[in-house]
């Protein structure tokens, strides 16, 4: 979700440095590693103390709330995702959020909630591990061999995509190309405005993706 629907960087940060001021704890230094990353596991390093799932969903439940108008849509995720659900398309967010973060992030910026949701608090391991892409891949019920595609902002979740056996097309939102590259993503693009479905129907979806950088 963040990174790739949203960029919330700008509350991220504020939060964090209000949390790392509450905590003693230098907010640059969490800043160099969370992104992408689940704040329990953030935490669980720097403040153990505070790694327990109550606090993490209260914090972040207050997140949109406090910084709602820090947010902003990423470019093109809001005409790709209407297009796949007026094509009843399957789709999933797959998130190292809790679900107070992103039902709060939905609702400020009016964007369409998942049938499917994998958060932080579903999984034992966040990225770059795969077990969240797998739940997200057996909550979608496809069939068997199905191809799905993940949409990635970060190395630890690209990662993650690709150990879950998915095809994953990285975005440059909040890292540099070089980090993406080094990911191993199958794609990349800037920006989700460089993605568009061109068909869709019973065996899924065909999207074309404008100006990918050649990965190969």
């Amino acid at each position: 979700m963040d990174g790739t629907i949203i960029d919330s960087t700008d509350a991220v940060a504020k939060q964090w440095h209000t949390i790392g001021n509450e905590l003693g704890v230098d907010p640059e230094v969490i800043l160099q590693t969370s992104h992408g990353r689940r704040s329990i596991d953030v935490l669980k390093l720097l403040s153990p103390e505070k790694a327990n799932w109550e606090y993490i969903k209260h914090m972040e439940g207050l997140l949109p709330k406090n910084y709602g108008a820090d947010a902003i849509e990423i470019p093109g995720a809001r005409s790709l995702l209407a297009s796949i659900i007026e094509a009843n398309i399957p789709w999933a967010i797959v998130t190292s959020g809790t679900t107070p973060l992103v039902t709060g992030w939905l609702d400020v910026l009016k964007l369409p909630r998942p049938e499917h949701l994998v958060s932080a608090e579903d999984v034992e391991n966040g990225k770059p591990d795969p077990s969240c892409y797998l739940m997200g891949k057996d909550k979608l019920s496809l069939s068997a061999g199905a191809a799905v595609l993940v949409l990635e902002d970060s190395p630890a979740g690209i990662r993650a995509g690709k150990a879950a056996g998915c095809k994953v097309l990285g975005v440059v939102t909040s890292h540099t190309v070089e980090q993406v590259v080094a990911a191993g993503p199958d794609w990349i693009v800037k920006d989700l405005s460089s993605v568009r479905m061109v068909r869709s129907s019973e065996r899924g979806v065909e999207l074309e993706f404008l100006d990918a950088l050649d990965v190969k």
